[in-house]
């Protein structure tokens, strides 16, 4: 296997010039896709005319090659480098989002969601890999936190710039700017280091899924699921069950819980035993799911949203470190891929799970159930962390 150009060298400093315009590059990139969060459903519902299936193909098709892809991306990005990969990534969406402005048909529309499949395929994990390219040794956690807030903060100021595009001149505008950001993630691509490319020409064929790190993904998977099914639901409850006002104080609480361990706490995942830390942050997950379930009321809501977003803050950057610990450089694209594909099945598995059980029971009965998931992942995650402290004092 070949050698990276520059993946293994690191300067010891965490925030280089190249860290912050990897993370301002993400922030455009997400804030972009958060702004089709809103607009997609609401193109092909309004001008489109489509009906909630339609409306849902067209949603669920970016997930289809999204998904698909993400294997040849982390491979191609092992060989050709991360920021060939991100820039195309980039381009590809700006792009296809560009001409939305155009599009009359819903079948085009779903045909452009595929295209934004294969776009956020090949930038997140060609991003997710250069992230550890970047962050210097015994720092992977770290970094994933401080990056990881250009996803939570595009995410979620993303659908807000959205709207107000789409008052200000509607679609055509709202696509423009929606492009734009995809366009300026690019070009700020282009200034990033070249790194994971592998120098020899001769080595063997890459890998498409990395087997050593597919049973920490999974664990990652347990607490992304449970996650993905809480936030499903969790407007519902509130509103049919709780007979809240709007749920939105709970997900404020959770996400600023979350944003607010992330950066106060950074460092905690690299100072502490990764897979210990995972596994304790999938017991508080599992915890404040099941405190939901039993205690069913506003302050029972608001307690077992705090407990899961205190573990949800840690879980993802401690398995980072644990995943990027165990993997040469010239393989991070093909460990990104492989995460990458546990994290696209936690996030529709999840809802999917948890659904079931609230069609079957009701919504309590599926946040008690669904702790079940977590609770596994940390009991295995666990004796993981024990096998790895024995054999460190054997």
């Amino acid at each position: 296997m070949g050698s990276p150009t520059s993946s293994d060298v690191t300067e010891s400093r965490l925030f280089t010039k190249a860290f912050v315009a990897l993370a301002v590059a993400d922030l455009a990139y997400f804030t972009s896709a958060g702004m089709l969060i809103l607009l997609t459903p609401l193109f092909a519902r309004g001008p489109l005319g489509a009906d909630p299936i339609g409306v849902g193909i067209a949603i669920g098709a970016f997930s289809v090659t999204a998904l698909a892809l993400r294997p040849l991306s982390g491979r191609e990005s092992d060989r050709r480098g991360r920021r060939p990969l991100l820039v195309v990534g980039a381009a590809l969406a700006a792009a296809a989002i560009l001409a939305h402005a155009v599009t009359t048909d819903l079948a085009v529309l779903v045909v452009l969601r595929l295209v934004l499949g294969v776009a956020e395929a090949i930038f997140f994990v060609a991003g997710f890999a250069m992230l550890a390219d970047l962050a210097p040794k015994g720092r992977e956690g770290e970094a994933l936190s401080f990056n990881s807030l250009a996803l939570y903060l595009g995410v979620a100021f993303g659908p807000s710039l959205g709207e107000l595009l789409l008052d200000v001149g509607g679609f055509p505008i709202a696509w423009i700017g929606a492009a734009g950001l995809a366009l300026v993630a690019a070009f700020l691509s282009l200034g990033l280091p070249e790194t994971g490319r592998q120098s020899d020409l001769h080595a063997g064929p890459a890998a498409f899924i990395h087997r050593a790190v597919a049973w920490p993904a999974a664990g990652l998977f347990t607490g992304v699921a449970a996650m993905a099914g809480f936030l499903a639901f969790v407007a519902i409850y509130g509103d049919e069950d709780l007979a809240m006002s709007g749920s939105g104080p709970v997900l404020l609480v959770f996400g600023l819980i979350v944003v607010g361990c992330r950066i106060a706490f950074a460092k905690l995942p690299d100072r502490v035993p990764p897979f210990r830390l995972a596994s304790a942050a999938l017991a508080l997950i599992a915890v404040g799911m099941a405190v939901t379930g039993l205690v069913t009321t506003v302050p029972g809501l608001f307690a077992g949203a705090a407990l899961m977003a205190v573990g949800v803050a840690f879980v993802t950057p401690a398995f980072f470190a644990a995943i990027m610990s165990r993997v040469h450089p010239s393989e991070r694209g093909a460990a990104s891929g492989t995460v990458s594909i546990f994290l696209d099945l936690a996030f529709g598995g999840g809802p999917v799970v948890l659904s079931l059980i609230v069609d079957a029971a009701s919504i309590p009965t599926a946040f008690l159930l669904g702790a079940l998931i977590p609770a596994v992942g940390a009991v295995f995650t666990g004796f993981a962390a024990l096998r790895r402290r024995v054999i460190a004092n054997a």
